[in-house]
């Protein structure tokens, strides 16, 4: 009989490419579908919610600026990391959700692919909704799609990790920077996310992690006058109209809470959702004396 006593794992929070814990020095118990003891979670306070505003914005410049092709790089090499740590993510998901260890790993497979499928779009999304315009007169118009900014992301309740990749991915796969609130029930596998973005290519602050109270932590971030977005995927009727409320001092994009079955091919619109459109006119002028122009 071994007298070896196991290493209990410290969750913490993952703001600005650190780890810290909460600002409050508290944390809460994350027991598994049974009941049973997990694990304790960083409950994060107001303070932490506008440190990780901070280091979003810091971050937009420099990400918003990478080139598609090179953000897709980055998210490709975030699903190898996921790959190597599958057997830890599939134990993490079988106890969030209370399911058996192949739904489990199914449910990681699928996540991974669905980050693989957000790489993919990284470069291709501009071609979807961007282009030229056909307008008369000595000129063209052209219009592309650019990030909305800083985006503040509810992640799914119930979905602890195939539900958070399918909000967060599209978000940063077009250019935006992310403050995520995990799952308040199941927050986990979101924290150990936070490890794989850290080891992998994504710049810190480019995603931030925070765990606790879902309304707590939403609260100052719909109000905040540097976040340009919400996804209230993870907010219930209620907490979403105040949010909503709240959001609209700024003229935040909001995306509210809509019946979803992470389970099923996603399509571009959370892409969208987060992108403006720059429109630019140019002039043709004119060749020679026949008017021709180009």
């Amino acid at each position: 009989m071994s007298d070896r006593l196991s290493v209990l794992k410290t969750y913490k929070l993952y703001v600005g490419g650190k780890f810290p814990r909460s600002e409050s020095g508290r944390v809460y118990e994350v027991s598994d579908s049974k009941g049973k003891w997990l694990a304790n979670a960083p409950l994060s306070s107001r303070k932490d919610a506008r440190d990780a505003v901070v280091a979003a914005r810091k971050a937009f410049g420099a990400w918003s600026g990478a080139t598609a092709y090179n953000r897709g790089q980055v998210l490709y090499r975030v699903a190898e990391m996921l790959e190597g740590r599958r057997d830890q993510f599939t134990r993490e998901v079988a106890d969030a959700e209370g399911l058996s260890k192949s739904k489990a790993a199914a449910v990681v497979d699928a996540t991974i692919d669905r980050w693989v499928w957000y790489a993919g779009w990284t470069d291709k999304i501009a071609q979807v909704v961007g282009g030229g315009n056909p307008v008369a007169g000595p000129f063209f118009n052209l219009s592309s799609p650019e990030p909305t900014g800083v985006v503040a992301v509810l992640a799914p309740q119930e979905s602890s990790f195939l539900g958070l990749v399918s909000v967060l991915a599209p978000v940063i796969a077009t250019g935006n920077t992310a403050i995520v609130v995990a799952s308040e029930k199941s927050p986990l596998p979101a924290l150990s996310l936070a490890e794989v973005l850290a080891t992998s290519d994504v710049p810190g602050g480019v995603v931030n992690i925070l765990s606790g109270r879902t309304a707590e932590i939403a609260t100052p971030l719909a109000s905040h006058q540097d976040v340009n977005a919400i996804d209230l995927a993870g907010a219930d009727e209620p907490l979403a109209k105040d949010l909503e409320i709240a959001a609209a001092d700024n003229l935040k994009r909001v995306l509210r809470p809509q019946p979803v079955d992470y389970t099923e091919p996603p399509g571009t619109d959370r892409m969208t959702a987060f992108l403006e459109t720059k429109t630019v006119w140019h002039p043709t002028g004119s060749l020679g004396a026949s008017g021709s122009s180009y």
